[in-house]
């Protein structure tokens, strides 16, 4: 079973930088990325990896965070610069594998808290 495992969140004040990390069990996804879910909202792609190192970024957070990965340490980052109160959300790790273009396995890590005070 595959496992994804979220770390680096916390409190930060407004303009802070933060640094999220997802170490996985497993290996050969198509892609990985992060989401974040604040409360009463629905859960939003942030940024997203391809295996093809192709990114996408949600309009709000482009340059301002950075998705990579480690592939000797399977891990997944994501550099977040000039934090704003309206980051704060718990992100989640997504780690998918498809065939022929259709999700056949996709993981989800356990969530970070990310607060960001004004």
């Amino acid at each position: 079973q595959v496992q994804l495992a979220e770390s680096g969140g916390g409190l930060v004040q407004a303009g802070g930088s933060l640094r999220l990390s997802c170490v996985a069990s497993g290996r050969n996804f198509n892609a990985m990325g992060w989401y974040r879910q604040a409360p009463g909202k629905q859960r939003d792609l942030v940024a997203l990896l391809t295996n093809a190192a192709a990114t996408n970024y949600a309009d709000s957070v482009k340059g301002r965070f950075t998705i990579s990965r480690d592939g000797a340490k399977n891990t997944l980052y994501l550099q977040m610069n000039n934090l704003k109160p309206e980051d704060t959300a718990v992100y989640y790790c997504n780690a998918v594998k498809l065939v022929l273009g259709t999700v056949v396995d996709d993981y989800w890590g356990q969530g970070t808290q990310v607060t960001v005070s004004s």
